[in-house]
C-alpha cells in the first residue's frame, strides 16, 4: 500500500469516525426522548387506571344512593296509603311525621351539594372522573405511537453506523420529528387526532 492509499484511507477512516459519532448523538438524543415520551406515557396510563377506579366508585355509590332513595320514597309512597285507613290522630300524627322525615330523606339522597354525596353530584363527579380517564388514556396513546417512532428511529440510526447508508440517519430523524410531534399532541392536545 502506497502513502497516497494510506492517506485516503485515513482520512476515510477519520470521515467515518466523525461520522458515527454523529450518528450516536443522533441516537443519544433520540434515545433521550424515548424515556420523556415513556415517562410521560407510564404517567397518562397510571392515571388512566386512577381515574377509571374513581369513576367506578362513583357510580357504584351513586346506584347505592339511588336504590336508597327508591327504597325510602317506595315505603313512605306505602305509608301515605295507610294515613287513610289510621284513625288514631296520634298515629296519624306519628306516621305523618315519619312519611315527612323519609320525604326529606329521599330528597337529600337525591341532592345533597353540602356533602357532594347526593345522586346528582355524585353522577356529575363519576362523568368528571370519566373525562379525565379518557383524556388521560388518549394522552397514553399518543405518548405509546411517540415511544414507537423513537424506538424505530434509534434502530434506523444504529443500523447507519453498520451500513453507512446515510438515507437511515434521515429516516430516524424523521421519527424522531414525528415523534417530538406526538409528544406534543399528547401534552397539549390529546383530543386533536383520534388513534383508538
Amino acid at each position: 500500500m502506497g502513502a497516497h492509499e494510506s492517506m485516503e484511507h485515513a482520512e476515510h477512516a477519520e470521515h467515518a469516525s466523525s461520522s458515527n459519532k454523529r450518528i450516536a448523538l443522533l441516537i443519544a438524543v433520540i434515545a433521550l426522548f424515548l424515556a420523556l415520551s415513556e415517562t410521560l406515557g407510564k404517567g397518562a396510563q397510571t392515571e388512566s387506571i386512577s381515574k377509571n377506579v374513581e369513576a367506578s366508585n362513583l357510580w357504584a355509590f351513586f346506584q347505592a344512593k339511588s336504590i336508597r332513595r327508591t327504597t325510602v320514597q317506595a315505603t313512605a309512597e306505602h305509608a301515605k296509603l295507610s294515613l287513610g285507613v289510621t284513625t288514631d290522630p296520634a298515629a296519624k300524627a306519628a306516621l305523618q311525621k315519619q312519611i315527612d322525615d323519609w320525604t326529606k330523606t329521599a330528597a337529600r339522597y337525591r341532592s345533597e351539594p353540602e356533602t357532594g354525596e347526593g345522586s346528582e353530584e355524585l353522577m356529575k363527579r363519576a362523568k368528571h372522573a370519566e373525562h379525565l380517564r379518557d383524556e388521560a388514556m388518549a394522552k397514553y396513546h399518543h405518548y405509546e405511537v411517540a415511544s414507537a417512532a423513537f424506538q424505530i428511529g434509534i434502530v434506523l440510526a444504529s443500523a447507519t453506523i453498520i451500513t453507512g447508508m446515510i438515507v437511515l440517519a434521515w429516516g430516524s430523524a424523521l421519527l424522531a420529528v414525528i415523534g417530538i410531534g406526538f409528544t406534543f399532541i399528547g401534552l397539549f392536545a390529546p383530543h386533536l387526532v383520534h388513534l383508538m
